[in-house]
Parts: C-alpha cells; sequence; structure tokens
C-alpha cells in the first residue's frame, strides 16, 4: 500500500510539473526548497557537517547558504526530471550545450567501448539522456533500482525514453564487463560510497570508502575512463564538462593502480565541487568510514 500511494504521489507531482511547464516548475523550486530546508528538513545535519568537514575555513553562514543552495539544486534537478518523459527528442538534445562531446566519439571508434564516469551534481539524469541522444550513441546505464518498483518503473521508462539501456546495479560485475568486451559505452555514476572495507581514497583531504569497479574494469577491458558533469547556469542552462581521466605513469603494482585510478577521478570531482559546491549532493554520509 505504502508503494502504491509513494506511486500515486510520484504521479501526482509530475502532473503538477507538467501543468506548470518546465521554466515556472523552475522558478518554484524556491518555494520548495524553504518547505525542505527550514519547514521539514530532511538529512539538514549530514549536510551540514560533509560541508564543515569540506571546507573547515568557511564560517557557519557560509556554510548554511551552500547548504540552502544545494537543497535547491537538488529540487531543481527533481522537477526537471518529473518534466523529462515530456521532451521530445529534439528538447532533450538542445536542453545542454554538449561541450566536448567529440571525445566520446572519437574514443568510442577505437572499439575497446568506454567508461562514462558522472556524479550527483547538477543534474545527471540530464547528461546521461542529452549527451547520448546528440552523439546518437546508446549509453548502457548502470542504475540501482528505487526500493518503490512502481516509480522505479517510470523513472527507467524515462531514461530509456531516448535509447539507453538499463544495466543493473545488483547484476554481476561480468555482466557489465562483457558490455564493455562488446564495444559498448558504459555510464556510471561515481561519488557514491563504498563499502567499510572498501578501497580508500581522499576526498577534500579526508580518507574515504569508494567502489573500486571504475578502474578495475578501465585495466581489466582497456576502456579509456571519461568523466562528464553538468554545471547548472543562473539562467538554469547547462555547461557541460567532459574529460578523459589519464590512465598514464601508473604504479607497477595492480592494486596501486586500482587505487591511483580511483584517487585520480575522485580528484576530477573534487575540483568541481570545490568550484560549485552548492552543485554536489550533500545529503549522504560520504565520510562516514
Amino acid at each position: 500500500m505504502k508503494n502504491i500511494l509513494e506511486y500515486i504521489l510520484y504521479l501526482f507531482l509530475s502532473g503538477i510539473v507538467g501543468l506548470c511547464g518546465l521554466s515556472l516548475s523552475r522558478k518554484l523550486s524556491t518555494i520548495f526548497t524553504f518547505l525542505f530546508f527550514y519547514i521539514i528538513p530532511v538529512r539538514k545535519p549530514v549536510v551540514f557537517d560533509n560541508l564543515r568537514k569540506a571546507f573547515p575555513e568557511l564560517e557557519e553562514k557560509e556554510i548554511k547558504k551552500i547548504g540552502f543552495e544545494c537543497y535547491r539544486s537538488f529540487i531543481t534537478s527533481f522537477l526537471e526530471i518529473l518534466y523529462m518523459p515530456r521532451m521530445k527528442r529534439s528538447d532533450i538534445i538542445n536542453i545542454l550545450d554538449a561541450g566536448n562531446a567529440d571525445l566520446i566519439v572519437k574514443k568510442y571508434q577505437h572499439n575497446k567501448g568506454v567508461i562514462l564516469l558522472s556524479a550527483h551534481f547538477g543534474n545527471w539524469e540530464l547528461i546521461a539522456a542529452s549527451v547520448s541522444a546528440r552523439i546518437n550513441i546508446p549509453f548502457h546505464v548502470v542504475v540501482k533500482h528505487q526500493r518503490n518498483p512502481y516509480v522505479d518503473r517510470k523513472i527507467n521508462s524515462m531514461r530509456t525514453k531516448w535509447g539507453n539501456k538499463i544495466v543493473s546495479l545488483g547484476i554481476s560485475f561480468r555482466n557489465i564487463y562483457k558490455e564493455l568486451k562488446n564495444k559498448n559505452l558504459v555510464a556510471m555514476v561515481a561519488d557514491q560510497r563504498g563499502p567499510a572495507e572498501g578501497l580508500r581514497v581522499k576526498f577534500f583531504g579526508i580518507e574515504t570508502s569508494i567502489y573500486s569497479g571504475p578502474a578495475i574494469l578501465a585495466l581489466k577491458t582497456g576502456a579509456p575512463l571519461i568523466y562528464g558533469l553538468t554545471i547548472r547556469q543562473p539562467d538554469f542552462s547547462y555547461k557541460v564538462i567532459i574529460d578523459e581521466i589519464n590512465l598514464e605513469n601508473l604504479p607497477d603494482d595492480e592494486e596501486e593502480k586500482v587505487k591511483e585510478i580511483s584517487q585520480r577521478h575522485t580528484s576530477f570531482l573534487e575540483k568541481y565541487v570545490r568550484e560549485y559546491p552548492e552543485q554536489w549532493l550533500w545529503m549522504h554520509k560520504i565520510w562516514k568510514y
């Protein structure tokens, strides 16, 4: 029953966004931000704790300002995602400045497969949908299924509307490896906290656990590792950053290779989180372990 009620709420919100249109919905994000930041605070202590660790030099009022803008960014992304199923192919292509998307095409033509990393930064759903539609290459997107199966199906229907494929995070590592060996482009977010016993790298100078999968896949398949991020502009347009992670000059030891590659792509993300801290999702305990 709970799943059905949540699904009805999801459809209701989606309908409201559809009636309001994308432009008005984005403007209304401020109202929802006040609601979830001040009245029904969701994970607010986690956000503040993370920001204090990442930016110990900032005063408390600056921490709170970034925290508020973080909520606004997330809610804006959520409203945009609700609107995405209503977009035509031309709309989804033109919603972003695709940046250096030609780099993906160039690497894809080498017939080794491509690993495209992203993060919960700006709008991570838009980059996968828009860039793949623009370059006309389907992304095999690795996703973690939602707890609610009805919402999960709805979101995955949106993700595949313009040609992308879904690869479940729960399937074996071997199947993701197979997609790369079949010369496909595999996309995944790379900013989620790993298990307590996971690989340790530094993020903002503090050790954290991350998943080693992207680095291992790059080493085993020879696939290039490309990082893509969307940066929301004041007018709600998006600048897209697409760059290759350097896989040269690695240590001789295999475990150290994995750690070095993982540190490099984590440092790439940190660079942009430092510059645009309000656009990253600070709501999970990145330094839990």
